[in-house]
């Protein structure tokens, strides 16, 4: 093996281990930003050893040895943690060799993931870490993703671990009525990394799918720890299904293609089958349906049909209904407005959406303005339509979506 082609080897292995190797050693430093730097040293020892011995047997194993032994180095040298020195250090070095149990590395890794997301970090620091120790992105990657600097993608990973430490959050999974609230904020912070990749807020890219395929890999990961949790595998369909579109959104020219023009055929069908799968799962653990399984069951209406004709709108608008009733979000009511519209004409959509029009939370929210105008073109209120068009082109920070609702400006 080359040291080209090791260099790509010890890059995969970091991409599947990383998060592994992070959460392990978090429960026995109670530290996730000392635990990511042990881990990052382990990595360095790979750079250097590998080219030269091989990669080796349980790659895993052997970052998680090396990293352990800089542990109890560090411990060691640290004055301020000596009184723990005999009872930690002996209890990394038992059984050190020895790769940790599958039982005992999904604990460290769902404990993981309740600490990246832990209500006491900002939404954004939330996302900067879990991406950054479960997803295995570099800071650079994460600043590119979201079209920040790496500077500040860098200060917000930086600020969420000293938080966590300096606060002492525990590295634990929480337990009781604790863990549903916590769980929204985990399932909130996946669902955010996916939608950034689905519908890029800002920039010359309408998708960026490697983040749409980071979220999905955080999903499916949850739902096999959580797997008696029926939101996350709702969750988990609800990005199955919408990944399934993701080569009929784009054009020749990156140019986005809206649902009811895309090419179905391109859609991808293993995607939509685990996605139906999931939802599937997800509603057979029964109790009341959480906003991700109905978002999943809406989605899984337009999978279902094979021409835009054959779309239940009627149905889907009920879901809405019981969506909206459930979340009473503003932007849930504009999308019930479009699926009114779709079963009982444009007129019901503008009804509806003209009731929160002044609603202050959309106020800046560009899809407003697009919706009230392609119910106003069907509606032949044309002068009005290019108005509405012209003001959600101005709102909107994504240069491909701009371009597409000039264009329907135009067309007016």
């Amino acid at each position: 093996m080359t040291a080209s082609d090791t260099h790509r080897a010890i890059e995969a292995v970091w991409r599947i281990e990383a998060a592994r190797l992070i959460a392990g050693l978090a429960r026995l430093v109670r530290d996730v930003g000392l635990a990511e730097e042990l881990a990052q040293d382990a990595l360095v020892a790979a750079l250097e050893q590998w080219p030269e011995s091989g990669v080796p047997r349980n790659p895993g194993a052997w970052l998680m040895t090396v990293a352990k032994r800089r542990a109890i180095d560090l411990i060691r040298r640290n004055e301020r943690m000596e009184r723990n020195l005999a009872e930690l250090g002996h209890r990394l070095e038992q059984g050190e060799e020895e790769p940790p149990e599958v039982d005992e590395i999904e604990d460290d890794l769902l404990r993981l993931v309740f600490t990246a997301c832990h209500p006491a970090l900002s939404v954004e620091a939330r996302v900067a870490l879990t991406l950054r120790v479960l997803g295995g992105l570099t800071t650079d990657e994460i600043a590119r993703a979201f079209l920040i600097s790496e500077p500040t993608a860098a200060q917000r990973i930086v600020r969420a671990k000293r938080t966590l430490a300096d606060r002492q959050i525990p590295f634990e999974v929480p337990q009781g009525a604790e863990l549903a609230g916590r769980l929204a904020a985990v399932l909130e912070v996946i669902y955010l990394i996916f939608n950034e990749g689905y519908s890029a807020t800002a920039g010359d890219d309408w998708m960026r799918p490697a983040l749409c395929e980071d979220a999905l890999r955080l999903g499916r990961v949850l739902a096999g720890l959580m797997p008696k949790e029926p939101e996350v595998h709702g969750l988990v369909a609800l990005m199955e299904i919408q990944a399934s579109r993701s080569a009929a959104r784009v054009g020749p020219s990156g140019e986005p293609i809206l649902l009811l023009e895309q090419n179905r055929a391109r859609w991808d069908r293993l995607l939509i089958g685990r996605g139906l799968a999931a939802l599937q799962r997800a509603e057979e653990l029964g109790g009341a349906r959480g906003p991700y399984t109905l978002q999943a069951a809406i989605a899984a209406c337009h999978a279902r049909a094979v021409d835009p004709e054959d779309t239940d709108w009627v149905r889907i608008a009920d879901l809405y209904e019981e969506l909206a009733k459930l979340s009473r979000s503003p932007v849930v009511e504009l999308n019930r407005a479009v699926a009114l519209s779709m079963a009982y004409g444009p007129a019901a959509g503008l009804e509806l959406l003209d009731q929160i029009m002044d609603e202050p939370s959309l106020k800046d929210y560009h899809l407003l303005p697009s919706v009230r105008g392609d119910f106003l073109f069907k509606l032949g209120r044309r002068e009005e339509a290019r108005a509405e068009f012209g003001r959600a082109a101005g709102m909107t920070r994504n240069a491909r979506e701009r371009a597409l609702l000039e264009e329907r400006a135009a067309a007016c």
